[in-house]
């Protein structure tokens, strides 16, 4: 895992399989904002495949999140001709061939940690970038 995600203590992971209920499994807080990170977990391999953020900083300091967080951007977040994560991620998982997903997500701004999520989310995808020479398959563009 990335060394700069270790600074976040608000943090936590689950796995989702196309049979789960994506909104049953998720475990990531209504009111957190923050990144995620989803990754392809296929018998032995482990890939990275996808980085996700959600909250505003406003020229305030003040945060500015949609109603339900971190868990409402990973579970209806459009993905895959704009539907939710919750309809899109299990047809497209059927389509990879992959057995399931692993979801980190971490709470970046709150009242211990203030950290930019779109900040965080830039430095994860450098990295991968710099690593990989692209970004991860399930991330568009940045």
């Amino acid at each position: 895992m990335y060394k700069e995600l270790k600074k976040f203590k608000t943090k936590n992971n689950f796995t989702f399989t196309a049979n789960d209920n994506l909104e049953v499994v998720c475990n990531a807080p209504e009111k957190g904002s923050g990144i995620f990170l989803v990754f392809d977990v296929t018998e032995e391999t482990k890939e990275l495949i996808m980085v996700g953020s959600t909250g505003t900083i406003q020229n305030d300091g003040t945060l500015k999140s949609k109603n339900g967080g971190l868990f409402d951007k990973i579970v209806n977040g459009h993905q895959f001709a704009k539907t939710g994560r919750k309809y899109s991620w299990p047809s497209q998982m059927k389509l990879e061939n992959i057995d399931r997903l692993e979801v980190y997500w971490y709470d970046t701004f709150n009242e211990k940690t203030k950290v930019i999520p779109t900040f965080v989310e830039g430095q994860i995808l450098q990295l991968f970038l710099e690593e990989n020479q692209k970004l991860p398959r399930w991330n568009v563009a940045f």
